[in-house]
């Protein structure tokens, strides 16, 4: 993001050196042993965070930055395994409680106290839509206790693609991984040292390299095989990514991997640099990744952290050593907690939009915050005496405390507006059943409505029309799933006419508008639902298991469609889906050659079909607009809304047996596009249509489905 976000905890900046003071078994004081100080790693620091956040405000400029988190891990490792090794060395042990009671004083003062304002602000209705809450609530919770990473991998969340709305917390999935890093590692590394005093002869260093190289290599295969089979879930799974504290780790352990020669150092440090530019810079949404992909700005960063000689001014270890280098590696982990939830909430903010100033001005805010919080809440929470002058199980007991309190404030959000969320699922079950006259694109489709002024009227309200959607989610198959799965609805009656919907999410969102189209026509209903995959020949660009599902899912449509006895088919999918060229002058051209081929399976056996050219596509959620604006001044400009080249529009001219429905007029004028139309809210979040929207174009699909039939008979 995704994004996405992902910075991990600011690590121990310094490295303590190898002489270790004993400290009383029953005290966790926060300086247990003096620290070596590592500026070119504080500096990488500085473009990790960057690359991150520069990512999520610009993502089209910077579209791989997310590789900034890899840089973290990389960074996690070198750092937290030269700190456990030091320790490991001196006294034979690690004294676990106080290690994670450090960490614990480091790093969760400033993440809780933002995720308290996420969970302030998830229970304002005013800064947060109310149907965004029972989701925002989990994450809050999920990241207080460190699991977000899990709670996005088992709801298969696609990080990248930023399906959906994100979370004000979704980036703590980062942070998340990081914090169970810091409870396996040292558990890693002493059993490695166990098995060497008992095997080895004590020899305490081989066996942790040894282990902990098992492990790396063991991370490294199942992150390639897992991405390539389930690259969604494969970006937040923590053993995927565990390889990359293992490079990190590798580089304290093996002194010889630190290189102190004046020009091998040079190269090395640069050529690690330009590794995490390009990375940043030809990544994208569609790199298969972390996979072995990853490797590239893991390795890179490596290689910046290896290059340690700083004899002259133009070495990359002097140049990130450089004053705003410093200042922006000492700020990086809260500048990482602040910015996405500022990103998240600030076009719901009055009088504040996504324009080039309003982010730069969000950027500055995001580096005041970063250094308030680092100046006032980090820095005093690491000496806070009334914890480290205490017994270790003191500080974890107030940690626990405090996020006990904190997934309370979450919960308590919950529970003041679990009443306004009731209200709203009433209200659109209220409207999609009774429906204002000339509601919606009635407004712009019937000439008796022509002239209708709904005047400041938007429904659903902009605070819910994120669940205005369709309910049926067990008919709607997604990432790499590529069963055909298909649901009836509709008459039972073996002599209704029999229509199927097939396509994407695009198509899925019109499933609710079509049960009540087949109930009322007597029509038998079949659905067919793949997210991000049309009905279409043409693969996919998107490699690996996701493109390779959605081939096999759409073969396995046309094997069921070919058996069934249809009338007609309707499909429809979004018109930016990325084709590869597959032998065509270009991938538009590929999709509807695709289109075609995919069509001509049903209508050389007479079966006629009928689309519609796809709907405006936002930025972002133009709900979030209208939360806090006039409908008039959330229009966006057409030519930024709609796809110049609509495929399936393209594929559907010209071809006899297929109908095409346009309906560009009912959300755009000549130059402008528009959120609301005829008092109807359009959009539930940046893509996809209310239900109570659609609803209103029944009438229109309906004559469509009529004559395509009607032209069927003798």
């Amino acid at each position: 993001m995704p994004s996405a976000d992902h910075e991990l905890g600011p690590q121990n900046l310094g490295s303590p050196s190898a002489t270790v003071r004993r400290e009383p078994s029953d005290r966790s004081p926060e300086h247990a042993e003096p620290s070596r100080f590592v500026p070119h790693v504080q500096g990488l620091r500085a473009i990790a965070v960057l690359l991150v956040v520069l990512y999520h405000f610009w993502p089209g400029r910077l579209s791989g930055g997310y590789v900034g988190v890899d840089v973290f891990f990389v960074i996690s490792g070198y750092l937290i395994t030269g700190h456990l090794m030091r320790e490991l060395t001196a006294t034979g042990s690690v004294r676990l409680a106080q290690f994670w009671a450090r960490r614990a004083r480091r790093l969760l003062p400033a993440s809780l106290l933002v995720l308290m304002f996420c969970a302030i602000v998830a229970g304002s209705a005013y800064l947060m839509p109310t149907s965004a809450l029972p989701n925002e609530v989990r994450e809050i919770i999920a990241s207080t206790f460190y699991v977000e990473n899990w709670y996005l991998a088992f709801n298969s969340a696609d990080y990248l693609n930023h399906a959906g709305n994100p979370t004000t917390v979704q980036h703590y999935w980062s942070l998340s991984l990081e914090e169970q890093f810091y409870v396996l590692w040292p558990l890693i590394m002493l059993l490695a040292a166990w098995v060497a005093v008992k095997w080895f002869k004590g020899r305490r260093r081989t066996a942790v390299i040894v282990g902990l190289g098992a492990v790396s290599v063991a991370s490294f295969i199942f992150c390639v095989a897992f991405t390539i089979t389930n690259p969604a879930p494969a970006y937040f799974v923590t053993f995927g990514r565990m390889w990359e504290f293992g490079i990190g780790a590798m580089i304290a352990l093996v002194p010889a991997l630190r290189v102190r020669n004046p020009v091998a150092s040079f190269v090395l440090g640069w050529a690690g640099i330009v590794a995490l530019l390009y990375t940043a810079f030809t990544f994208d949404a569609q790199t298969p990744f972390p996979g072995y992909a990853a490797a590239l700005p893991a390795l890179g960063a490596a290689a910046v952290i290896a290059a340690s000689n700083t004899e002259r001014w133009w070495y990359p270890t002097r140049i990130l050593s450089i004053r705003p280098a410093q200042f922006t590696g000492n700020i990086s982990y809260s500048l990482y907690l602040w910015h996405w939830p500022l990103i998240i909430i600030a076009p719901s903010v009055p009088f504040w939009g996504l324009t080039i100033y309003h982010r730069v001005a969000l950027l500055a805010i995001c580096f005041i915050l970063a250094w308030l919080t680092k100046r006032f809440v980090e820095d005093p929470a690491r000496s806070w005496k009334v914890l480290t002058s205490r017994r270790a199980r003191v500080t974890l007991w107030s940690s626990l405390a405090a996020m006990v309190l904190v997934a309370g404030t979450a919960g308590a959000a919950w529970a003041i507006n679990a009443p306004a969320y009731r209200e709203g699922v009433q209200a659109i079950e209220q409207l999609r059943a009774d429906p204002p006259a000339c509601f919606g694109g009635a407004v712009v489709l019937d000439p008796s409505c022509a002239g209708t002024d709904f005047g400041t009227t938007v429904l659903p309200a902009p605070g819910f029309a994120g669940a205005d959607r369709p309910t049926d989610e067990q008919c709607f198959v997604q990432l790499n799933d590529s069963r055909p799965v298909s649901c009836e609805f509709g008459s039972s009656d073996p002599n209704a006419p029999r229509i199927a919907l097939v396509g994407d999410s695009h198509a899925y969102q019109l499933l609710s508008t079509f049960q009540r189209m087949a109930d009322a026509n007597g029509w038998h209903l079949t659905t067919y639902f793949k997210g991000a995959c049309p009905w279409n020949t043409t693969p996919l660009s998107t490699a690996g298991a996701f493109g390779d599902a959605c081939t096999d899912w759409r073969n396995g449509v046309t094997a069921a469609m070919k058996d069934a006895p249809l009338d007609a088919v309707f499909t429809a999918a979004i018109s930016s889906t990325p084709y590869s060229s597959a032998g065509y002058d270009s991938s538009h051209a590929a999709a509807v050659a695709g289109y075609r081929d995919a069509w001509n399976e049903v209508l050389d056996r007479g079966i006629p079909v009928i689309t519609v050219v796809d709907n405006p596509a936002w930025e972002t959620d133009p709900n979030k607009c209208l939360r806090t604006r006039d409908a008039a001044d959330c229009t966006g400009a057409r030519t930024d809304l709609l796809t110049e080249d609509d495929p399936l529009r393209d594929a559907a001219t010209g071809v006899d047996g297929v109908t095409l429905l346009d309906f560009t007029d009912v959300f755009c004028d000549d130059t402008t596009c528009f959120p609301v139309v005829g008092g109807a809210n359009l959009y539930r979040d940046q893509d996809h249509l209310t239900v109570s929207f659609v609803d209103t174009l029944a009438p229109q699909y309906t004559a469509a489905i009529k004559a395509a039939l009607a032209a069927q008979k003798p």
